[in-house]
């Protein structure tokens, strides 16, 4: 990442958001770029996926479908200077409809969904884009401080082609209120917090089957998608 576009990017230290304390660097940063030669990350193919990976409400169908409101997620994954970027790896993870995730941390008591597990992959085609089927996850606490939620939300982890863009990010949805009450959106810069926010996409709805959201992810440069 090239220092002079961090002023997109969350601070290392927002003691708000108290994890933050622990994980932030307590030293200057050591300046590295001129020791590395090969910045190249690993290619991905097609034999990386499996059938239904990119379908969040297929892919883990026990016994029906899972239960909340139907979504699809669509996108692009471009470099700094707006090119499409192809055979991106995209993994995503995220709560079920009633903010509960699948994982042997979880403390919160909402109920599991047997027929949901939170987990997609997907590869961008040659023009960058990806899409995603899933349910539209659930606002859930999460022990920051009192009475503290966390807005709706995927997490994105983006494996591109080169150091520079490796990113994992958040995507939130248009009008959470609980955005102004959560330190780790409040934690972005604020004339990048838009860069988080899907846009809801009528035209891309699916009449009867799925509301549609936008959500591109710039990798380096002057409008780098906020690493989480």
């Amino acid at each position: 990442m090239n220092a002079p576009y961090f002023d997109t990017q969350p601070p290392h230290l927002y003691p708000e958001y108290k994890s933050t304390i622990l994980r932030s660097p307590t030293q200057a940063l050591l300046p590295v770029r001129e020791l590395i030669r090969d910045r190249s990350m690993p290619v991905f193919g097609e034999s990386v996926l499996q059938q239904f990976d990119n379908d969040l409400t297929k892919n883990a169908r026990v016994n029906g479908e899972p239960i909340g409101e139907r979504i699809k997620v669509m996108g692009r994954v471009l470099d700094d200077r707006g090119r499409p970027l192809p055979n991106v790896l995209l993994e995503i993870w995220q709560a079920n409809a009633a903010g509960r995730y699948v994982h042997r941390a979880e403390v919160h008591d909402a109920p599991l969904d047997p027929n949901f597990l939170g987990g997609g992959r997907v590869l961008t085609d040659k023009e960058g884009r990806y899409s995603f089927y899933t349910i539209k996850p659930g606002a859930y606490p999460w022990g920051n401080h009192y009475n503290a939620w966390r807005p709706n939300h995927i997490h994105f982890s983006v494996l591109g082609h080169q150091l520079e863009h490796r990113l994992v990010t958040q995507m939130y949805f248009p009008g959470d209120p609980l955005f102004e009450f959560d330190p780790i959106f409040q934690a972005v810069p604020v004339h990048a917090r838009e860069l988080l926010i899907a846009t809801f996409r009528m035209d891309w709805t699916e009449p009867e089957f799925a509301l549609a959201y936008q959500f591109d992810i710039v990798l380096n440069g002057r409008h780098q998608t906020p690493f989480e």
